[in-house]
């Protein structure tokens, strides 16, 4: 869901980035020149880019490749290792495409692309208390960047998620700083999951506001880590989110919440938590629950509970955060505890957020797991509301 509306700021940073730039890697922006969501993203979705506005059939292997037509497309990984000692890490490598108009256009030069990509690597190292991130961009053009669906690639420079098997979805996971690097392979253990409406996650009552929205829950993910100059093998599980759509946030949505969670009894359970400007929950927050055998079902905003049971202060931003949250869906019998690996998971990116690794404790009987949370849309204190309610 969150995919929806980051990639649109993306596109809206990349553009005088990547003329100021140039074709090649690109640097985050300074911290005061970071976009604010409801500036960024209000307004109504470019004219002649295709919509989301109507359940479709999905088509696999196709549909995990690139879509033609749309304004905004990623492919979201994020996950939760540890090694033979224990030790645990987070890691999100995310890949963004941005369409700069609804059909190609032809261009003299080979620098010109109708494309633009942004990709995010992070990685959470929880025994050594470090948070690392970067951040790159460039236009598809002299093999730069780019994404192709038979087999399933894609790629900013040497950062890549390439399809390794069809049956299971495979794929290899690269991606290297000078201070962080992965190297993983994930294979589904779970079919693919349609959110919202068979696929059709709608995000507000304005019709086309709605992405076509997928997941691969869980994925069985090895490989190596490495921290500094020190390497670690490991194991865990990763999840792929998957969204297409041309749209944009309500004047009066100021952020969401996204859960992506892995329970120890088999079960997944993914919500997002749509914020209005007064931070009250907004009617369109939905979510999915998977069971252990691949089954799932919608769950709409009223069935779940959320809860802030404290807050952190960004020292970078000055942005305010929930540090712990309580999820409950009575329903269904599930009480969790949310709190983060580590405290400071921000990104000062063009688009400031918080996202990383949290434990996930079970209470009245439910059992506990592990995984990821985004944050979007804090103000830093005195500057706007901050106010949570519970849905």
């Amino acid at each position: 869901m969150r995919r929806l509306y980051f990639a649109i700021a993306a596109l809206l940073v990349l553009l005088p980035a990547l003329w100021y730039f140039g074709a090649g890697r690109g640097k985050s922006l300074p911290k005061e020149e970071t976009l604010s969501i409801n500036k960024v993203l209000g307004g109504s979705a470019a004219a002649g880019f295709a919509r989301a506005d109507a359940p479709r059939r999905f088509r696999f292997p196709e549909d995990h490749g690139p879509h033609a037509g749309f304004r905004n497309e990623w492919w979201y990984f994020t996950g939760n290792l540890k090694d033979a000692a224990g030790r645990r890490f987070g890691y999100q490598l995310t890949f963004f495409r941005s369409a700069l108009t609804p059909r190609p256009v032809p261009r003299s030069s080979a620098w010109g692309s109708n494309e633009v990509f942004m990709a995010h690597f992070a990685v959470t190292d929880v025994a050594g208390k470090r948070f690392r991130y970067a951040e790159r961009f460039s236009r598809a053009a002299l093999g730069l960047a780019g994404a192709e669906g038979r087999p399933l690639s894609i790629r900013l420079e040497d950062w890549s998620a390439l399809e390794t098997s069809g049956r299971p979805l495979s794929m290899k996971l690269t991606a290297a700083e000078p201070d962080m690097a992965i190297e993983l392979d994930v294979a589904s253990l779970k079919p693919v999951i349609l959110n919202g409406d068979g696929g059709l996650s709608r995000k507000s009552a304005t019709p086309g506001n709605a992405s076509y929205y997928y997941s691969i829950p869980r994925l069985q993910s090895s490989g190596t880590i490495r921290i500094g100059g020190e390497r670690f093998r490991v194991t865990g599980l990763s999840w792929l989110d998957r969204e297409w759509s041309t749209s944009a946030l309500e004047r009066d949505q100021q952020g969401w919440d996204w859960f992506a969670l892995q329970l120890d009894d088999g079960r997944d359970l993914m919500f997002y938590q749509l914020r209005r400007g007064d931070g009250s929950g907004d009617p369109f927050s939905s979510g999915t629950l998977v069971a252990a055998d691949g089954s799932s079902r919608q769950l709409a905003r009223d069935e779940v509970q959320l809860q802030v049971a404290s807050w952190w202060t960004s020292p970078l931003s000055g942005a305010r955060y929930p540090s712990v949250w309580r999820l409950r869906v009575p329903s269904q019998g599930i009480d969790l505890e949310i709190t983060p690996r580590l405290p400071d998971q921000e990104l000062s990116t063009g688009f400031r957020y918080w996202e990383g690794a949290v434990a996930v404790r079970g209470l009245a009987g439910t059992p506990g797991g592990s995984g990821y949370l985004e944050m979007t849309g804090y103000p830093v204190q005195g500057r706007g509301s901050d106010k949570i309610l519970s849905p």
